[in-house]
C-alpha cells in the first residue's frame, strides 16, 4: 500500500470516528456546532502555525549572505521538487534536528539546529534539507492540519457525549434511549483511536518524505547516513521541545525506547535507513 493511499484511508478513519460519535449523540445539531467550533480554532492555528513554531524555538532567519552554501542547496532542491524556495532558519539548540513549517509551498520555511550543522557533512545536510523540502512538496503540513482538525472534533465530541451520559443526557435518537455506559466507553476509546490514527498518518508521511527527498537529492545514502547520525546523537543531547510539535522534526526529539510503536510519531530509524539503502540498491 502506498503512503498516499494509506494516508487517505487513515483520514477516512478519523472521519468515520466522527460519524460514529455523532450517531451516539443522537442528533446532528451538537455535531455541527462542535465541528465548526473546532474548525474555526484549527484554521486559526493553521494560518499562524509557522510564526508560532518558529517563535517557540527562537529560530532566526538566515539571509543568503549568512549561509550561501545552505541557500544554494535549498534553491537547487526546491527547483528539483518543483516548489518555491522556502525561507531558511537556524535554531539555537545543540540537539541535531530539523523541521519544515508553513501552510503551503508559497509560505514555507525550513529550520535546522546549530547542532545539526556541527555534526553532519555537507552531503548529509543536503539530504536533510531534501527531506524537509519533500514535506513541503508533498503538502504534509496541510494533511497534518486536517488530521488535527478531525482529531480535535473527536476529542470535543467525546467530552460532550461522556458528560451527557454521566448526567443522563446521552440519549440516542431511538425510542429506547441510549446506553450511558456504552457512551462513556465510546467517549474514552474514540480519542485514543484518533491519537493512534494521527500518529500513523505522521509515520506514513515520514516514509514518503524520505523517498521524495532521496529522489530530489539523488543521494539516498546521504540521507540514510544523516538519519543514523541524528538518531544516535540526539539521544545524548535532548532537544528542548514541545510534545505538540514532535511530529514536525526529522527524527523524534524524545527518546522512544520504551514507547509502544503505535504511539510513536516517527517510524523506526533502522527501517527508514533500510528503505533508503534499498533505493540506492545497497
Amino acid at each position: 500500500m502506498t503512503s498516499q493511499l494509506k494516508t487517505a484511508l487513515l483520514l477516512g478513519a478519523l472521519t468515520a470516528l466522527i460519524l460514529i460519535i455523532g450517531n451516539a449523540m443522537g442528533g446532528q445539531t451538537g455535531l455541527v456546532i462542535a465541528f465548526f467550533f473546532a474548525l474555526a480554532m484549527n484554521v486559526g492555528s493553521y494560518w499562524f502555525s509557522d510564526k508560532i513554531v518558529l517563535s517557540m524555538y527562537k529560530a532566526r532567519e538566515l539571509a543568503p549572505h549568512d549561509a550561501p552554501g545552505l541557500h544554494a542547496m535549498v534553491e537547487e532542491l526546491s527547483r528539483n521538487a518543483g516548489v518555491p524556495k522556502p525561507k531558511l532558519y537556524i535554531v539555537p539548540q545543540e540537539s541535531p534536528n530539523a523541521f519544515a513549517t508553513g501552510r503551503n509551498p508559497e509560505n514555507a520555511a525550513v529550520a535546522v539546529t546549530e547542532g545539526l550543522m556541527r555534526i553532519l557533512s555537507p552531503e548529509e545536510v543536503r539530504g536533510v534539507l531534501a527531506h524537509e523540502i519533500a514535506h513541503v512538496a508533498n503538502r504534509d503540513i496541510l494533511i497534518q492540519t486536517v488530521a488535527a482538525i478531525l482529531g480535535s472534533v473527536i476529542m470535543m465530541l467525546s467530552s460532550m457525549i461522556k458528560w451527557g451520559a454521566i448526567f443522563g443526557m446521552g440519549r440516542s435518537s431511538n425510542s429506547e434511549g441510549g446506553n450511558p455506559i456504552a457512551a462513556i466507553v465510546l467517549a474514552i476509546l474514540a480519542p485514543m483511536a484518533a491519537m493512534v490514527i494521527q500518529m500513523a498518518i505522521s509515520r506514513s508521511r515520514e516514509y514518503l518524505a524520505d523517498a521524495t527527498g532521496a529522489r530530489i537529492s539523488h543521494q539516498p545514502l546521504a540521507l540514510a547516513s544523516a538519519l543514523d547520525k541524528l538518531d544516535r546523537t540526539s539521544r545524548g543531547v535532548p532537544l528542548d521541545a514541545s510534545p505538540a510539535t514532535e511530529n514536525m522534526f526529522i527524527v523524534s526529539p524524545f527518546s522512544g525506547g520504551s514507547m509502544a510503536r503505535w504511539f510513536s510519531t516517527h517510524p523506526p530509524i533502522p527501517e527508514r535507513i533500510a528503505r533508503l539503502r534499498a533505493m540506492a540498491g545497497k
